[in-house]
């Protein structure tokens, strides 16, 4: 890869992970990068309609031009579309968040989501974020199809993360996690509670097509509602939602994973 491109790239994952936006010489010394080389990446990015400045010589910020290329993709792959009525009923049923995400290459990605909460406490975050594999439902439900090799690969490259950015009872030691996963695959679904944040708690199903995962749904709430009976209870509905979700998604290239090692 061109260092201007690898360069240009990691300013913009800097910049989607700091919404309220970043000054240039912030941006320079976190990256590593010559401020005079951060300067010319970002009036490109700028003159491209990817970033803009909060105001003269201020922070910079994503546009939604990014954004806007993400949801034209999975629109065009038919994605959204076809999950859309599935999530909304299964938020109906369990009144909580439900989501759906995908796997492309080595990265979980959450594309689409109901919200079943219409009033009192939500759990509603934003879509486009890569899902943190080691201490999150949907990350598990998705190791839970490989073996412990190739699990813990993705998860070493991706990085298990700063415990204090996560739930008390997030895994900080391979056996940790291992013993997560572990429990996920008796189970045949995911369940953590307080592991990707505190006071909150989620279940997780892998979507398989032809035997290989392709995606996740998830259902996300509050603790106090979000029980683990509750959890329980709403996984066999989970399992069969995405039973009927695999094999009607279409062959593209924005599902599956290459093999490890690879690329």
């Amino acid at each position: 890869m061109s260092l201007a491109l690898d360069r240009g790239l990691a300013l913009l994952e800097h910049l989607a992970a700091h919404p309220d936006g970043v000054p240039l010489a912030s941006l320079a010394a976190e990256l590593d990068m010559p401020l005079s080389a951060c300067h010319r990446l970002l009036a490109t990015l700028q003159a491209r309609g990817y970033v803009r400045q909060a105001r003269a010589q201020g922070d910079y910020l994503l546009t939604t031009r990014l954004a806007s290329l993400g949801l034209g993709y999975l629109s065009g792959a038919g994605v959204v579309d076809i999950a859309e009525p599935l999530l909304e009923r299964l938020a109906q049923r369990t009144g909580e968040l439900v989501r759906l995400s995908i796997v492309d290459g080595e990265r979980l990605t959450w594309v689409a989501k109901a919200q079943g909460v219409r009033k009192g406490l939500r759990y509603d975050p934003d879509m486009g974020q890569d899902a943190r594999l080691s201490c999150t439902a949907s990350g598990h439900a998705w190791l839970l199809t490989m073996s412990d090799e190739d699990a813990l690969t993705l998860v070493m490259r991706q990085g298990l993360g700063e415990p204090a950015d996560y739930g008390p009872k997030a895994p900080t030691t391979v056996k940790a996690l291992l013993g997560f996963l572990h429990a996920a695959r008796v189970r045949g679904y995911a369940v953590i509670d307080e592991v990707f944040a505190p006071g909150m708690s989620a279940i997780a199903v892998p979507v398989l097509r032809r035997g290989e995962a392709i995606g996740v749904i998830s259902v996300a709430g509050p603790r106090q509602r979000l029980t683990p009976e509750r959890m329980h209870e709403f996984a066999p509905g989970l399992l069969a939602a995405a039973a009927e979700l695999g094999p009607i998604f279409s062959t593209n290239s924005l599902m599956g994973r290459p093999p490890l090692g690879k690329g």
